[in-house]
């Protein structure tokens, strides 16, 4: 069966991550979360001392993005692969909130999206991916075969977030999560370079009201259509 590229976009904390990585282990396809890789470089651009107090040093990111090695490492145990920054599994802390406050304005900086951006097309090559960001229809697979762009409300994804987060350990406050689901929407939508919108030839699924069983299942049965339609 001939394969294709799944582009999936939308909002954060919508669920792309996890319909994608449904996605492509029962399609046997390569996943690649690009969220993790912005992520990853603004752990990196903490780490270093370019951001503080929400404020962001640019020159000097720029100036070493040359210094950041990004690698996906497939776990066995989880049965997805990790985010592997400089060759340390940095997979948890890349999902914190210090982290998620800070991504937006990393991921607007345009030297950081053409390195990341030219990395994610050297992946989808050969096609037979699931793919999720923010531009991942519109940007880094325009002709992407199937594409979704997700959405749901900001209060039920902040729910989402908020218990993602306790489950983990955080100690974190949900009237904050929504401040920051609605503040990386604004970001996300307004940005100058690669904004957040639907591809035109997207389907738009809003899965506000949906477990994670339907949606995957909605969507899964909608890929298969697009996958024959190609044969």
């Amino acid at each position: 069966m001939k394969k294709i590229t799944i582009a999936i976009d939308g909002f954060s904390s919508t669920g792309k991550s996890t319909l994608a990585k449904q996605l492509a282990k029962k399609l046997h396809y390569i996943y690649v979360d690009t969220g993790a890789m912005y992520r990853a470089v603004t752990l990196f651009a903490m780490r270093s001392g370019f951001i503080e107090e929400d404020k962001i040093d640019e020159d000097s990111l720029i100036k070493t993005l040359d210094d950041i090695d990004l690698k996906f490492v497939f776990n066995s145990n989880l049965g997805f692969a990790e985010m592997y920054l400089n060759g340390e599994n940095v997979e948890k802390e890349i999902r914190t909130m210090p982290v998620s406050k800070n991504v937006s304005q990393v991921s607007v900086i345009a030297a950081v999206r053409e390195k990341l951006v030219a990395m994610q097309q050297a992946m989808g090559v050969d096609k037979g991916i699931v793919m999720d960001g923010r531009d991942i229809g519109t940007v880094v697979f325009p002709d992407a075969e199937l594409k979704i762009f997700m959405t749901a409300s900001p209060e039920k994804r902040a729910v989402r977030r908020y218990k993602e987060l306790l489950d983990r350990g955080e100690d974190v406050v949900y009237a904050d999560i929504l401040e920051n689901v609605q503040k990386r929407d604004h970001i996300d939508s307004n940005r100058a370079i690669s904004p957040l919108k639907r591809a035109e030839d997207a389907i738009e699924f809003d899965n506000s009201d949906l477990g994670l069983e339907d949606q995957f299942q909605r969507m899964y049965e909608h890929s298969l259509r697009v996958i024959e339609s190609q044969a």
